[in-house]
């Protein structure tokens, strides 16, 4: 009994002991080139198009891409913006101004990850701590897209609510 005790006491305290036990900062899997790879052909091509979409349009602001990249009936399950092509063009329009596009993700990317017709994408961010403000802490951000017909049709993300 008193090892049980013991054992319990043990795993709360290392449990709850986060300011001894830090985590684990998030790293990239690998280089951006080797996480677009795939032994299918197909799933390369969806990974391609996510990431090309990422690197042109949403990093660099070139809205006029967006047909290229966005189903018309586009479906946005980011409750901060509104579905169609035309309301993701609206809705990055006022975050981005055309720049010149760059070879990879400015973004630190942790994987690229493609199964039938998904494609998620994820990201090491650095927030500032809430217990204190001086300091930061590594958490991960995703992003899951829907291919059809070449072009992304459906996203999903992590986003909470803005006012």
């Amino acid at each position: 009994m008193k090892y049980k005790l013991f054992t319990i006491g043990t795993f709360l305290f290392l449990f709850f002991s986060t300011g001894i036990f830090a985590q684990l900062p998030v790293k990239p899997l690998a280089s951006q080139n080797e996480l677009l790879k795939s032994s299918n052909h197909s799933l390369e091509q969806n990974k391609k198009l996510v990431y090309n979409m990422w690197r042109e349009f949403l990093e660099g602001g070139h809205m006029e891409l967006a047909e290229k990249y966005f189903a018309e009936s586009y479906m946005q399950h980011n409750p901060n913006a509104a579905t169609g092509r035309k309301a993701v063009v609206d809705f990055f329009s006022q975050y981005s101004k055309p720049q010149p596009i760059v070879d990879t993700i400015k973004a630190s990317v942790v994987a690229i990850i493609a199964e039938g017709d998904l494609v998620m994408i994820s990201f090491a961010r650095e927030i500032p701590d809430p217990a204190d403000k001086s300091k930061k802490y590594s958490t991960t951000w995703f992003d899951l897209f829907r291919i059809e017909n070449g072009k992304i049709a459906e996203h999903w993300d992590c986003a909470e609510k803005m006012k």
